[in-house]
């Protein structure tokens, strides 16, 4: 490795793989001396989600067999929403 180093070029290599930064790639920056520094400053910029307008669904904890949650988490992103659906469906098919 102290080879590699030794023969290594005095200034970055510059190509269109690797461009030179500009002074305005830096405006965004964040300067931290601790990882908990870091933190705290990204939890700074961290937008939090606002209330929904009108709210359409209602967050409850429930418990469902790991054979349930595997086939709907087999099935990609959005299961939520498709076992939604499926509930919905089988609630249409049987009418009070």
């Amino acid at each position: 490795m102290a080879a590699a180093i030794a023969t290594a070029p005095d200034r970055p290599v510059e190509d269109e793989d690797n461009p030179p930064t500009r002074p305005e790639d830096w405006d965004n920056a964040i300067v931290s001396h601790s990882y908990e520094e870091l933190r705290e400053k990204l939890a700074e910029r961290r937008r939090a989600r606002g209330a929904q307008k009108a709210p359409t669904k209602e967050q409850v904890a429930i418990r469902f067999s790991p054979e349930v949650l595997a086939y709907f988490r087999g099935t990609g992103k959005g299961w939520h929403t498709r076992m939604d659906a499926a509930l919905k469906e089988w609630i249409a098919a049987r009418p009070r």
